[in-house]
């Protein structure tokens, strides 16, 4: 493959730039690829090197690669929107977007309306009871002794937590499964390759049915309140600004979705590092007190979210390369998080890591909500597997399955053997 030349700029220490010239090994990068998103941080490692800011020539998109980078862009919404417009695609018919699509100020005041449901006190209050369902959960996964972990453990403990918080019957289960699915299954192709109309009716279809489910149940609030998000969000009122009925089952959607798919990828992301490290594992459980840094190295070093896109604003330019106005940027969050300016010995999975300014949860005005809720799960589920079993392992060496977008690394299966303890 032959070199091509890219222009850099360097910094002297008086602040002027100057301009030299490198040459470089040309990106091959396919994210759409099982290899390379089973294990992309050697392509990541290039790319930070030689490709900073890189323009596909096969995608209208520019990926970002460092975190500095990925940091800088993630807080800066003035200049980065995260109103994403896909070019060629009208998306009018799946109404406004949820608060993860908007700008300050509508996203300020949704995001204030459900913030309080999500503080660290009042995710601390629902200890007791996600170790009541992990508990349940993993007697039976290890009653079971060769289980799917993420269809016994990993998916029903987030989405159970995740409908208590909001009120819907956890009965339907199995329907949130499905209505989650089908929101995730393609998300974040459409930034590398427009969605088909096929696709974005199927998404019409998806937000139809799903706001019949909560309108349903917002009436019933209305009629008879109860201790919970779904009654808050019925007779939300911040700052005088109350919710849409639109606006309210957009907030239930994303809520129900990303407060299950991301946990479950987290949760699975656990178990596959600490197989794959098993030093570590053995280390976990002698110092069980490393617990809450293994979570955040896993967070680190997995990245159970791999990507988050904004629109740049107005002209401007990264590392010599021009981006022009309403230019769609992915930050590549599981680069930015192996990137060995920041991380020591970034390649090293450590459950001792004390220093971990990971981007796992996002950064700016769009950090997870859910932050505080995803560490408690995972630390809760993984504490109560450790208690629970003397060993684990993998029931087959057959590839896994990954998760169908390429937003999440993860497995939408996984296979164990549970040895119970004696």
């Amino acid at each position: 493959m032959a070199t091509q030349a890219r222009l850099l700029y360097d910094s002297d220490a008086g602040g002027s730039r100057r301009q030299r010239t490198l040459m470089t090994e040309p990106l091959a990068f396919n994210p759409f690829d099982y290899d390379t998103r089973w294990n992309p941080y050697p392509l990541y490692a290039k790319a930070r090197r030689d490709h900073p800011v890189y323009r596909h020539p096969e995608f209208p998109i520019i990926s970002v690669f460092r975190h500095a980078d990925v940091e800088a862009i993630l807080k800066d919404a003035a200049r980065w929107s995260n109103q994403i417009r896909v070019p060629g695609v009208d998306m009018s018919a799946m109404g406004p977007p949820s608060m993860l699509g908007q700008d300050a100020p509508e996203h300020t005041r949704l995001r204030g309306l459900v913030n309080q449901a999500f503080t660290p006190r009042i995710v601390r209050r629902l200890e007791p009871r996600m170790r009541e369902i992990a508990e349940l959960l993993i007697d039976r996964a290890v009653a079971e002794g060769e289980t799917d972990f993420v269809r016994t453990v990993a998916y029903p403990l987030p989405v159970t937590v995740i409908a208590e918080i909001i009120g819907v019957p956890t009965s339907d289960m199995e329907q949130f499964k499905k209505w989650s699915d089908a929101a995730v299954e393609n998300l974040g192709t459409g930034l590398f390759v427009p969605p088909s109309q096929e696709r974005v009716d199927k998404i019409v279809r998806l937000i139809q049915e799903m706001g019949e489910y909560f309108n349903v149940l917002a009436d019933e609030r209305l009629r008879e309140p109860r201790e919970d998000l779904l009654t808050g969000l019925v007779r939300a009122e911040h700052e005088g600004s109350r919710l849409t009925r639109e606006e309210m089952v957009r907030m239930l959607v994303l809520l129900l979705v990303a407060g299950n798919e991301t946990t479950t990828t987290l949760i699975g992301d656990v178990v596959l590092e600490l197989l794959a490290h098993p030093d570590e594992l053995s280390k976990l459980r002698a110092r069980p007190e490393l617990l809450e840094r293994a979570i955040e190295e896993t967070m680190r070093f997995a990245s159970p979210v791999q990507l988050d896109p904004r629109r740049c604003v107005t002209d401007t330019e990264l590392h010599g390369v021009p981006i022009e106005r309403n230019q769609l940027v992915v930050c590549w969050i599981g680069s930015a998080n192996h990137d060995e300016a920041v991380f020591e010995h970034a390649e090293r999975f450590d459950i001792e890591r004390a220093s971990n300014t990971h981007l796992g949860f996002g950064f700016g005005p769009h950090y997870c909500l859910g932050a505080n809720l995803a560490r408690l799960e995972a630390r809760i589920t993984t504490e109560v597997l450790l208690e629970k079993t003397a060993s684990f392992e993998r029931a087959t060496s057959e590839p896994l399955p990954l998760h169908p977008s390429i937003v999440f690394r993860g497995v939408t299966a996984l296979p164990l053997q549970l040895k119970p303890q004696s």
